[in-house]
């Protein structure tokens, strides 16, 4: 079935806060009016607790396309403006990981993603549930949120992936591992872990952890590190970054609609970067939740 074009006029809202933003802007804006899409506003929004309400703003206003420059978060922290609205979400990637672009197969730079926006195609796409709160790419507990809470934001901002790593490997110097519940309803299984990440989609923190996870399969997937060893972590994110042969044998993936996952002790959760929630919760697909802007195909 044929799916309407992309709209050509839009609102603009960048993360000036992010790892590119403040530079990003003023070229953002010229790029997509240079391509031909007509803004009909455009924001800096330089706190980034601010996004969401822009995003509501910008929605509410009948914007046919709102445009959000920024990380992962900046992308789950307003994606929830848009669900059931009728109303395109165009992605620039401007964080440290950009894995949500990764996924829609989005050109990381600039120029690239200006040009699906002004000349790609609709895609309708599902988003991943924490209790009531929507995100687009991945959760997870255990050393992610560990590292996300406590990263220094200049390590964050200039080294990037690399501050990541780095602060990765002093925060796991205290961290344990925990007793893990997954409960999808009809079966309960539980077993010791030292990560756990939630997926919508195959990246988190850039890295490619999953064969089996998208972003059009109506299913979330569950992706649990097992066992107490710190190293096992460690060598699983090595064996993913580099797709090794056995990249996946210390982990178990569960596929479904929806699961009650619990822990002992409780863990902070990581929703695409921003830690936000905490063991227990419910953690569920909602299929084709809002409309992107992607290449065309």
């Amino acid at each position: 079935m044929e799916t309407k074009p992309l709209p050509k006029d839009a609102i603009l809202v960048v993360n000036a806060h992010s790892r590119r933003g403040q530079d990003m802007f003023a070229q953002a804006r010229d790029g997509l009016e240079a391509a031909g899409i007509r803004l009909i506003e455009a924001h800096a929004v330089e706190e980034p607790e601010k996004m969401a309400a822009t995003v509501r703003a910008a929605v509410d206003s009948g914007a046919p396309m709102v445009i959000v420059g920024g990380g992962d978060g900046s992308m789950s922290g307003t994606v929830d403006e848009l669900v059931g609205k009728d109303c395109v979400f165009g992605v620039l990637p401007l964080g440290t990981a950009n894995s949500f672009a990764r996924t829609l197969g989005l050109p990381l730079d600039l120029d690239g993603a200006v040009k699906a926006i002004a000349t790609g195609q609709r895609r309708r796409v599902d988003l991943g549930m924490i209790d009531r709160d929507y995100f687009v790419n991945a959760a997870s507990l255990g050393l992610s949120p560990m590292i996300g809470r406590t990263v220094p934001h200049k390590l964050k901002r200039y080294l990037g992936r690399i501050g990541y790593l780095l602060w990765a490997v002093k925060c796991s110097v205290g961290f344990r591992a925990f007793r893990l519940t997954i409960d999808d309803g009809q079966k309960e299984r539980r077993m010791w872990s030292t990560e756990v990440r939630i997926l919508n989609g195959p990246y988190h923190g850039g890295v490619e952890l999953s064969d089996n996870a998208a972003v059009d399969t109506g299913e979330i997937v569950v992706q649990a590190v097992v066992g107490r060893s710190k190293p096992r972590l460690a060598w699983d994110w090595y064996a993913k970054f580099f797709k090794l042969r056995d990249r996946d044998a210390h982990t178990e993936e569960f596929h479904g609609k929806s699961f009650r996952i619990d822990t002992k002790p409780r863990q902070r959760i990581s929703i695409d970067g921003e830690v936000l929630a905490k063991t227990p919760v419910t953690v569920k697909i909602a299929a084709g939740a809002i409309e992107v802007a992607v290449p065309a195909s």
